[in-house]
């Protein structure tokens, strides 16, 4: 029994070392026979949400008000059951098998050290090639950036950014800050935000909008601010959403990362208070350490050198949003500069491939949202213009978007930033 032990020991060591890291798997068949269905709500809300809650369904998208879209996702077990609860009523299918589209869309490309190019963005990636190719674009530009790092996050992985500038120096011009993964399947917005700091690094010396841009602004980009719930989603569960944090009391993990900023924290209907929920807010404003330490980052660059522009990059639903979302009649100092230049990003984009986003204040144009990023820093950090936005798609793929869809993503998103950095005051 031993010898056998010891073989089978051996094997999977010996596979191990022989298989990348970048071929780790999410837990795909933790979604075989899942498909996912789009119903429109109409005016019939209490109806939809009834039936995801007797189904206990996890949704994508809520039912939140009349006329909405809901996304739901559903166990094979439960799908006959589903189709004769809403029979007679709108319903598309997004995903017809979600295992088959995880496993396409989880297809890694081979990354090899130091070649931090334009074929990074043909595929996916696992957190340690994220890494690995931050460190790669660093290296190359290493007079004109730096690795940074915002804190750790729960589970003790540093949160690690990108620090870049231009001709006049580091640290003594106001500050970009852009945040994505902060929802951890939203792997796009990680592609996205890298597609950004690549563009404006590699570009520097001949495109001579983007020096203009870079000599102006410090800019630092932070593409995996959620890494523990990113890992999770890469080895476990696909559509994990929050940190990976304990709760007292219950055996339901995590966070939700941007309902925990220490801004509107305590006002109700924008946020959980079920640990068990995927925007659950914690028992404490700002008691996630991966909110706190974000927080400090953006004040510690605000009080060194200001703030200009924070971004915080989502997925699904193509928006491009402006404070607040903890209320729908609230209006932040700059509201009418802030929702002209977010429709001008949304027409940008749209001029680039014809891809559509709405665009408007958070709370009015998605739903109620306490406790978000975007909203600390508008009032809290201080940053003179502040945005998030929703990328690609508004519904037919969701969260697990075909990797063919980066580029287009980042080249419209760029689209939409240049707008922000030409208009901006």
């Amino acid at each position: 029994m031993k010898s056998i032990f010891a073989l089978s020991t051996f094997l999977a060591l010996a596979s191990a070392a022989a298989v990348p890291e970048r071929q780790v798997r999410p837990a795909v068949t933790a979604y075989d026979g899942y498909k996912v269905f789009r119903v429109a709500v109409k005016n019939q809300v209490n109806k939809v949400s009834r039936i995801i809650e007797q189904l206990e369904l996890e949704t994508w998208k809520a039912p939140k008000a009349p006329g909405a879209l809901a996304d739901i996702v559903v166990p094979p077990s439960k799908v006959a059951e589903f189709e004769a609860a809403v029979a007679g009523m709108e319903v598309t299918t997004m995903h017809e098998d979600l295992a088959a589209s995880i496993e396409q869309e989880s297809n890694f490309s081979a990354y090899a050290v130091g070649s931090a190019n334009a074929t990074w963005f043909n595929s996916y990636h696992t957190y340690n090639d994220h890494l690995q190719f931050l460190r790669d674009l660093q290296a190359t530009y290493p007079t004109r950036s730096a690795i940074v790092t915002s804190g750790n996050s729960n589970e003790g992985r540093p949160i690690t950014g990108i620090h870049f500038w231009g001709s006049s120096g580091k640290g003594n011009k106001p500050a970009v800050i852009f945040h994505s993964t902060v929802h951890a399947r939203e792997w796009i917005t990680t592609m996205v935000n890298e597609y950004l700091a690549f563009n404006l690094l590699t570009k520097y010396d001949t495109d001579a909008e983007i020096k203009s841009f870079v000599d102006k602004y410090d800019f630092y980009v932070f593409p995996v601010v959620n890494p523990d719930g990113f890992v999770f989603t890469q080895t476990n569960t696909r559509l994990w959403r929050k940190n990976r944090q304990s709760n007292t009391g219950s055996t339901c993990i995590g966070r939700d990362i941007n309902r925990n900023w220490n801004f509107q924290w305590s006002v109700t209907g924008g946020a959980s208070t079920n640990p068990c929920a995927d925007d659950y807010k914690g028992t404490a404003a700002s008691d996630a350490p991966e909110t706190t330490n974000l927080a400090n980052f953006i004040r510690s660059v605000k009080s060194s050198q200001g703030l200009k522009l924070f971004i915080d990059w989502h997925a699904y639903s193509q928006l491009f949003m402006t404070p607040y979302g903890y209320s729908c009649t609230a209006r932040a100092a700059k509201h009418t500069e802030l929702v002209s230049l977010a429709a001008g990003a949304a027409s940008a984009i749209q001029a680039v491939y014809g891809t559509r986003f709405t665009s408007g204040p958070i709370c009015s144009t998605i739903y109620k949202a306490t406790g978000s990023s975007v909203d600390w820093a508008n009032d809290v950090g201080g940053s003179e213009y502040t945005f998030t936005a929703e990328l690609r798609d508004t519904g037919a793929n969701g969260f697990v978007l075909p990797a063919s869809q980066i580029v287009p993503s980042g080249v419209e998103t760029w689209a939409g930033l240049r707008y922000l950095l030409l208009n901006m005051k």
